[in-house]
């Protein structure tokens, strides 16, 4: 009760803001209102203004309104009732915000409040290329500002920094200059030492981002010879003029060592291996086994049927699924390992947890968010043992409509670890080994099958994308050398859990954002225009299209082309660049829809052991079952979650970068045994300097302009083809060309093809 009377409270404090600000006559509202009929309005001076100066028109009266010194920052929902904006328009006033936040003409604070900018300079997170220049993230801009090389100032990768922007005009990416970096993201960097003299060497970076040697006095060197990878603390960033400078702090062993190179990818990204002392003393104090009074208070749901299904290699099992019939309807659970019972706010393990971010997964190993004994042990849902979870149990119709659902506390005991490969074995080959085995359980798992294809047809028809597109899958020896590259199998028992992870987690987003209390949601912003109209001038060569309206996709449509391309040549090539033209999903506090999945709420609720969000509303949710979301509660969180949503994303993209490059390492090494060797493969890039082909393993390579021989070649950047100016030869995306191994670059981890 106490809380719906603060709530009050709060709206009413917020209801008199609006009231004092409106009755100042600071906006003409009429004017804001206005609306457009065929191609004018009218403003309040009663003069026609066309449609086309409509948006420019309404910036101009929201920056009036902002810049008087009654204004005080605001919501855009508060924004909304103070100019009495019609739902329908909310959509061109959300619109409008964001143009005014690219223009840098306006801030945004963490608590999404709106107030003029009163700075002509802004702080970001700089990203560097290959090449030189970079690009500069700044919170409240939807894009990333454009730095020249000659811009960047001395500004390293990840490093924060203070730039001045040049606004460019619409349609063109920002550009900025690197004014000040405040604070450099790393004082160290691994790469490999090369000796020059005798009194110094020089450490080349493993990370083609960091484009500068740094330079290795010979009393700083450790001893260290050629080829020897190292740790270096950079003592001394230079200049323009003048190469960084270092002391080596770590030998990592030879560059040919068994292991040595994935762990110079480990140490170059800062990834921690080993967890502190008091964040394991914390986690073998933990108890191996559920007691009793643990159970108290919980559903217990230990006679409920219900299976594990992972990879054969999984050890960190937080997911359990169960499925009946109760009449026509499915009873769909999911349940999912309790970790925030063990995982205390604010203790050593969680301050670690939210370090860390995400387990990171790389070629050869797991580094875990959690330590083994709580990740592979009393919060892995185990089989036949007795585990605590937080169940989303979800009634669905036969048409996959939900019906109702309930969030609880529970108890659980699985009744069988089953694996991918098995359970696919069951429902697509009807395997009569393994049908017998699991006798038992295969009606549930044929009813799997059905309630998936049931979710996944209904996703379908409200526009939800998938793209298919082949993960890798290496096998490495037991010296960490790959003998097979291949794609990962994906098949109906990998679908069956994605499907009913992705109805939980829309049914838990949902469930909470209808609350209105501080949470944390995965949100998929709809994507950039420019990047659109470009892909939709390329998809017209191959005669297709994509209805846009007002400069915005519907998911639908992404769907379509991506239904109408299925089984072509082009398939891979144009999913690909669809896939490039979506915005990157994050963590917001913000519930603002998934584009892909086409749908108002989403969350990450599935993997509390993998991923730090997941614990964070695990913790919320808790709270709200056991009724402590008090005011002080509700502003603990309002206070911190915008920054475990930033962190998260920002480890994520950490996680991603560093899964790639040991990736790219490997499948470098791979085709390095195979130079001579001839192999088909589909163009998958066009470029002014070559063509990208990507062979059936999914390794990718180039065909350097250069080695093309019979013409001189051009690009065409309309239809990305290369085109021979006399013979009229053409390289287009998708076309499947033989390419040979030419040569492998185990420092830059490419790999040469040329044409056969």
């Amino acid at each position: 009760m106490k809380s719906k009377v603060d709530k009050n409270k709060k709206n009413d404090k917020k209801n008199n803001k609006i009231k004092d600000v409106r009755n100042k006559k600071l906006i003409n509202i009429d004017l804001v209102k206005a609306k457009s009929k065929g191609k004018k309005h009218a403003d309040k001076n009663g003069t026609s203004v066309k449609e086309a100066d409509r948006i420019e028109f309404r910036k101009q009266m929201l920056l009036k309104l902002m810049q008087e010194n009654s204004y005080v920052p605001m919501k855009e929902k508060e924004l909304a009732v103070l100019l009495q904006v019609s739902k329908k328009d909310r959509d061109e006033l959300s619109y409008i915000l964001k143009e005014l936040l690219k223009e840098g003409l306006l801030n945004i604070s963490k608590r999404g409040k709106y107030s003029i900018s009163k700075s002509e300079y802004f702080k970001g997170i700089f990203r560097a290329t290959q090449q030189g220049f970079g690009f500069v993230e700044v919170d409240g801009f939807d894009e990333e500002f454009f730095v020249p090389e000659s811009d960047v100032h001395g500004a390293m990768h990840l490093d924060t920094v203070k730039i001045k922007p040049v606004f460019a005009k619409r349609g063109k990416r920002a550009e900025a200059s690197v004014i000040e970096v405040l604070e450099r993201a790393t004082n160290i960097i691994v790469g490999t030492f090369e000796k020059a003299k005798i009194n110094y060497g020089f450490v080349v970076p493993d990370n083609t981002r960091f484009n500068k040697d740094i330079f290795i006095p010979v009393e700083r060197s450790m001893g260290a010879v050629d080829g020897h990878k190292v740790v270096v603390e950079i003592t001394d960033y230079g200049s323009k003029f003048k190469s960084p400078e270092g002391r080596i702090i770590e030998i990592l062993g030879h560059e040919n060592d068994p292991g040595v190179d994935i762990l110079s990818i480990i140490k170059g990204y800062n990834l921690p291996l080993e967890f502190p002392k008091k964040v394991m003393k914390q986690a073998e104090k933990i108890e191996e086994a559920v007691k009793d009074e643990d159970i108290f208070g919980r559903l217990d749901l230990r006679d409920v049927t219900m299976v594990t299904i992972d990879s054969e290699e999984a050890k960190d099992l937080d997911d359990a699924v169960s499925l009946y019939m109760d009449g026509d309807d499915y009873v769909l659970g999911v349940h999912i390992a309790d970790v925030s019972e063990y995982v205390q706010e604010a203790s050593a393990l969680d301050k670690e947890a939210l370090k860390r971010g995400t387990s990171v997964y790389l070629v050869d190993r797991v580094i875990p968010m959690l330590p083994h004994r709580l990740s592979n042990g009393i919060c892995s849902l185990n089989e036949s043992v007795d585990r605590l979870t937080l169940s989303c149990i979800m009634t669905f119709d036969r048409k996959g409509n939900l019906l109702k659902h309930k969030i609880a506390e529970s108890v659980i005991k699985t009744n069988k670890r089953m694996t991918y490969t098995a359970v696919n074995g069951i429902i697509e080959n009807k395997d009569k080994e393994l049908c017998e085995e699991y006798n038992e359980l295969v009606p549930m798992f044929l009813l799997m099958k059905e309630l998936a294809d049931i979710l996944k047809e209904k996703r379908r028809k409200r526009g939800s994308v998938d793209f298919d597109l082949a993960e890798t899958k290496i096998v490495l020896d037991e010296n960490g050398e790959p003998i097979d590259i291949k794609p990962y199998e994906r098949n109906s028992a990998t679908g069956i859990i994605e499907e009913f992870m992705l109805a939980a987690n829309e049914t838990v987003a949902e469930h909470f954002c209808r609350l209105e209390i501080p949470f944390v949601y995965r949100i998929h912003e709809n994507p950039d225009p420019e990047k659109i109209r470009k892909l939709e001038m390329f998809i017209r060569n191959y005669g297709y299209g994509i209805k846009t309206k007002n400069d915005e996709v519907a998911p639908g449509e992404i769907q379509k082309l991506l239904r109408h391309i299925e089984g072509t040549p082009q398939e891979a090539l144009i999913s690909r660049l669809t896939l490039r033209s979506m915005q990157r999903a994050r963590y917001s506090t913000d519930c603002k829809g998934h584009f892909g999945l086409a749908c108002m709420y989403y969350c990450h609720f599935t993997s509390p052991i993998r991923r730090y969000p997941d614990l964070q509303i695990h913790r919320i949710i808790k709270e709200k079952l056991h009724h402590k979301l008090n005011k002080e509660r509700l502003e603990h969180y309002n206070g911190i979650l915008n920054d475990v949503a930033s962190q998260s994303s920002s480890r994520e993209r950490l996680a991603d970068e560093a899964e790639r490059e040991t990736d790219k390492l490997k499948k470098a090494q791979y085709m390095s045994e195979h130079i001579g060797d001839v192999f088909a493969g589909v163009i998958s890039g066009v470029t002014n300097w070559g063509i990208y082909v990507e062979l059936s393993n999914t390794v990718e390579g180039l065909v350097h302009i250069s080695k093309i021989e019979g013409d001189y070649y051009y690009f065409n950047e309309d239809s990305y083809e290369l085109i021979g100016e006399h013979t009229g030869k053409r390289y287009i995306l998708g076309q499947t060309i033989n390419v040979k191994v030419n040569a492998v670059d185990m420092s830059m981890r490419t790999i040469d093809f040329v044409l056969e």
